[in-house]
């Protein structure tokens, strides 16, 4: 039963670490915000809500990366790259040299890339509140399973994916369309027994060959014809990108509590569906499903710049460069109906650049409006709903994550107000880091 009444709460918290820099969130942009942080000689520390580092790759279970390569070029160069490099070392992706994610080796990875890099970090704890004077932050208020404390930071990180520390700190944000629609979630999932070269000799592949058919039949409860399907993670195991959580509020609970009941139960007509009408798939059995949901979008932070759609288009090029990417527009269906699919399909086949083409990512994106020492990473960017679509993929966090953490340490060892740091100083840092910075002469 829902109250309106009002409590006021006041006590005295432990302050509990001080540090130059926190990060928030440990996805992957928290987690090469805080590697590229403390490689600048500072005093890091990592706070992540959830039981693991690698936010949607991980506790998601997300099946597979999207590009890291214009083609010719490696974008996510870096942080990304040693991740990725590391991931194939250790058999963390499928097969080799492939994309698809093995989940338990890019935790362990994650692991002992922060520990190696001297970061401090701690899961299960979550970001409630922030200490905001005139701008500038002082103090993030978490709480963790021993109770409320704060941690004092001359620059933060918001890896929060949602924008969470920026908007407790006062920062203006969009969200969704102009009705405030967003793109619906999936609660990805792993499966095993699936006869793969069944799957690949007989043509129908692992997504929506047959879905129609399905349709008709009355399998599925939703006409949700948008169905990545799965990825191949392992013999006999795949990795399913299946169904989608519609209406979905990533910032509410409540929200969330209903996507979460529904995505678990749309999975038994999803595998009524593989079982049924494609081939390979018949002894398959759900192994898992995700410990977090795979939420494509919520608050877009606004920055110094908001990145659009015809930057996009125009492969644009930035003075404040401080990485490029190429990822197509990709948002996913809005209603589960044939007119939406359709409109969704004419976009992300059209809204797709070439081979050895890219855009440029100012550093604007990262820097909120009215705050002094933030910067936001990942999903949260500055950017309108088009270039969110292709930013928000886990190499897109990888770049933007590694020179908001470099930023957070500059602000945090000079002083300087993020607004006003040194670019060219910002850019040379990160190509030392191996970021790929084509046209930064410095």
């Amino acid at each position: 039963m829902s109250t309106d009444r009002a409590l006021s709460y006041q006590r005295n918290l432990p302050v509990r670490y001080d540090v130059d820099v926190l990060v928030v969130g440990g996805g992957p942009a928290g987690t090469a915000a805080a590697i590229a942080a403390a490689r600048q000689g500072c005093s890091v520390r990592l706070i992540e809500a959830h039981s693991c580092l690698g936010g949607m790759g991980t506790a998601g279970l997300v099946p597979g990366f999207c590009q890291f390569s214009d083609g010719v070029d490696f974008l996510a160069g870096g942080i990304g790259r040693e991740i990725l490099d590391a991931l194939e070392e250790h058999e963390g992706v499928y097969p080799a040299g492939g994309r698809a994610i093995r989940a338990e080796v890019l935790k362990r990875i994650s692991d002992e890339l922060l520990t190696a890099a001297g970061v401090p970090f701690t899961f299960h704890t979550q970001l409630v509140d922030v200490i905001n004077r005139d701008g500038h932050v002082s103090e993030a208020i978490c709480a963790g399973k021993s109770g409320l404390f704060a941690i004092t930071a001359r620059a933060f990180v918001d890896g929060t994916g949602d924008g969470d520390l920026a908007v407790f700190a006062g920062a203006a944000y969009d969200k969704g369309d102009d009705a405030g629609n967003m793109m619906p979630g999936t609660l990805c999932s792993i499966w095993g027994n699936v006869d793969w070269e069944t799957v690949r000799s007989s043509g129908l592949g692992h997504g929506n060959k047959r879905i129609e058919d399905a349709f008709q039949d009355g399998v599925f409860t939703f006409e949700d014809r948008h169905l990545p399907g799965m990825w191949r993670i392992s013999q006999e195991v795949g990795g399913g990108n299946i169904g989608h959580t519609f209406d979905v509020d990533g910032t509410d609970e409540e929200s969330l509590t209903k996507a979460y009941v529904w995505g678990r139960k749309s999975l038994l007509e999803y595998e009524r569906y593989y079982k049924e009408y494609l081939k390979g798939f018949e002894g398959m059995e759900l192994l898992s499903t995700g410990s977090l949901l795979g939420v494509r979008e919520t608050r877009r932070i606004i920055g110094d710049y908001i990145l659009n759609v015809d930057d996009f288009r125009d492969l644009s090029v930035f003075d404040d460069e401080i990485g490029r990417y190429s990822y197509p527009i990709d948002i996913h269906i809005a209603k589960p109906d044939k007119e939406s699919y359709e409109a969704f399909h004419k976009e992300f086949t059209t809204m797709r650049l070439g081979k050895g083409e890219s855009y440029g990512i100012p550093y604007r994106v990262l820097t909120p409006k009215a705050l002094s020492n933030v910067l936001v990473a990942g999903r949260c960017v500055s950017t309108d709903r088009s270039m969110q679509a292709s930013i928000r993929v886990m190499p897109g966090c990888y770049i933007t994550g590694q020179a908001a953490g470099v930023a957070a340490a500059m602000v945090a060892g000079s002083g300087t107000n993020a607004h006003a740091l040194s670019v060219p100083d910002l850019q040379k840092r990160l190509k030392d880091l191996g970021a790929f910075l084509p046209n930064f002469q410095g």
